[in-house]
């Protein structure tokens, strides 16, 4: 772990408890001391509420949430549940891809496409996003959709999907299905909500893999 100025770190466990501004100062409090137990956080204000309790509470929560104050919370919102959420996953750059959708409050997955063996993941979230809009047109259905991706969300609305990967006879049938999505989105009028899934206020995205 490098030094890192904008870090604070805790040591709950170590030489000397207490909360360092740098990791120097942390490392020496925690090297080669058996059960160790120190975490870092985004502020000092988040360090600070997390040293008065305990390890345990902290271990593994992500610490950038614990920095987030209560307007910034209130302003950001929460997930609708009533709606459904995509994401792909890939191995390599360009590697293979997969992409689904689930339900937002249950977790249950209603799409599942690939693995395909040379694609990238923007290509993965533009596919599943259209998927997605592609579904709940089918159903009739007026429920959001959420997306992780910047980027997948830039193509949707462009109605094109502005990749850099060249069409190889590997990855054929995937830009076969990139050629659909375009034309399904020219097609057709967008009426469901595609909305991007605030990541570092409420921790992954229902659909994520849990591959990284």
């Amino acid at each position: 772990m490098a030094k890192n100025k904008n870090k604070y770190y805790v040591v709950w466990k170590g030489r000397k408890p207490g909360i360092y501004d740098t990791w120097d100062k942390c490392k020496e409090q925690i090297f080669q001391f058996e059960g160790a137990e120190y975490k870092a956080f985004p502020t000092k204000e988040a360090a600070e509420k997390a040293f008065k309790g305990a390890y345990i509470d902290y271990k593994n929560i992500d610490a950038r949430k614990i920095a987030f104050t209560d307007e910034q919370r209130k302003l950001i919102g929460r997930p609708r549940k009533n709606s459904i959420a995509v994401d792909a996953a890939c191995s390599g750059n360009p590697g293979i891809l997969e992409y689904r959708g689930v339900y937002t409050k249950t977790g249950q997955e209603i799409f599942r496409m690939g693995p395909f063996p040379e694609g990238t993941v923007n290509i993965g979230e533009f596919l599943a996003l259209v998927h997605g809009l592609a579904l709940l047109k089918q159903k009739n259905s007026d429920l959001p959709v959420y997306s992780d991706s910047k980027t997948a969300i830039a193509w949707v609305k462009k109605k094109k999907a502005n990749t850099k990967l060249k069409e190889t006879e590997k990855n054929k049938e995937l830009f076969e299905l990139l050629r659909r999505g375009e034309k399904w989105l020219q097609e057709n009028k967008i009426k469901n909500p595609i909305i991007k899934w605030e990541t570092e206020y409420w921790g992954e995205i229902p659909a994520d893999f849990g591959r990284k």
